[in-house]
């Protein structure tokens, strides 16, 4: 057994669950996994866990604690990366997220990038690969 970590989740924690949920499931093609409801100490909090998108891939969950509002946004990054960078900003807005940055392309890292938010303001980087040469 080897006892090297591996990095399985991130938690994202928001204040209205079941919109985050739906917001991901739109805008990213999430699909859900399961639902935890339980606690940290003495604090209830609600979970919903999503599938990994590729073999191996870590899992996004979104966490909410019962007794209090979500926390400033801004401690954590998502990253999404999409075949078509385009069409993830169209179905961001659609969803009601707004866009930070429109889509440039960064060829000297070989991707294109735009930084885009959920309807709570989390940030989020979507980044498409360029075709190699």
């Amino acid at each position: 057994m080897s006892d090297k970590a591996h990095f399985g989740f991130t938690k994202l924690v928001v204040q209205d669950l079941e919109a985050m949920a739906t917001f991901y499931k739109d805008v990213a093609g999430l699909t859900e996994m399961a639902r935890v409801q339980d606690a940290v100490g003495d604090r209830k909090i609600d979970e919903i866990l999503f599938l990994p998108t590729a073999p191996g891939g870590s899992t996004l969950v979104l966490f909410k604690f019962l007794d209090r509002a979500a926390p400033a946004n801004e401690e954590v990054i998502l990253g999404f990366q999409t075949p078509d960078i385009a069409a993830f900003v169209e179905r961001t807005k659609a969803a009601g997220g707004k866009v930070v940055t429109e889509i440039e392309t960064k060829a000297e890292h070989g991707v294109k990038v735009a930084f885009v938010t959920d309807p709570e303001g989390h940030l989020i980087e979507v980044v498409e690969l360029l075709a190699a040469a």
